[in-house]
This record gives structure tokens, sequence and C-alpha cells, in this order.
């Protein structure tokens, strides 16, 4: 199973990943050059913290081996894919309860802030061939891919 590794000393918050996150679930076709960072329809699905000292972690969804979320949700909108060990959801069958968001003890699985009726998460970029696109957009190779054994 692959997983997004994060090396929090090589991170200066530029926020590329961010930007990438966006451009690749963004609802309206279109470049990086002519994206709305303010719309909250293409809000990014992971987070930048900063500790205020000028260091920064970034913050993304772990696929864990037992995921909480997928164990709140009481409406299988969340599932733990057995080929790729992703957890994914379904917005189609999502009950709303956020159930999964509080659940999830990095704070990772959150509600979508345009309409609050679905969830926002890392999907692993599932429909790009070339893999999660914030990978590719880290200049500073904080964050990569990496094969991992699940016991």
């Amino acid at each position: 199973m692959k997983r997004i590794f994060i090396d929090r000393e090589k991170c200066d918050g530029c926020k590329n990943c961010t930007v990438a996150c966006m451009q690749a679930h963004r609802a309206t076709p279109g470049t990086v050059y002519d994206l709305d960072l303010l719309d909250r329809k293409n809000e990014a699905r992971h987070t930048i913290v900063s500790d205020g000292k000028g260091r920064y972690t970034p913050v993304f969804c772990r696929h864990c081996a037992v995921p909480d979320c997928v164990g709140a949700c009481m409406s299988g909108a969340l599932k733990k894919e057995p080929d790729t060990g992703h957890v994914q959801y379904d917005e189609k069958r999502c009950g709303t309860c956020f159930m999964c968001v509080m659940s999830c003890p990095y704070g990772n699985v959150k509600p979508d802030k345009a309409t609050r009726s679905k969830i926002l998460k890392c999907d692993f970029c599932k429909d790009d061939p070339e893999g999660p696109n914030c990978v590719r957009a880290c200049p500073k190779k904080a964050i990569w891919v990496e094969e991992v054994e699940v016991l």
C-alpha cells in the first residue's frame, strides 16, 4: 500500500501542495493560472499547520490501517479499498452526520466549507495515474509517496 510521508523539517509552508490539491479537485476545468483560490468549492483536502515560529507541518490523511473514520461511518460512504489500502469517500452514500469528522484522530476529515453537505478528505488523486498532485508539486520534497507493508 502506498502512503504519503512527510518530512516537516523540509516544509517551508509554501503551500504549493495545497494549490496542487485544489487544482486537482476543482469543479471547473482550467489551469492553475485561472484557479480561484478563494472559491470554497476549490478547497484543498489537507492542511498546512504553522506553529507561528516559522515551522510548518503538512497534515495529510494517513489512510490508517484501521481507520476510525470508516468505523464511524454509518452510511457506508467511507470504505477502505482492499487493493490500495486507501480510504475512499462516496458522496452519494453520505448521510452528512460527520461522525467521520469527529472520529479522525488527526483531523484530516473535514466538512466542505462551500456546502457543509459532504466531507473532504484525501483521495490520493485516485483518478490520476501519476499519483497525488501534492507530492509532485512540492519543491522541497518534504512530502513523498512510499510503499509500506501492512501487517
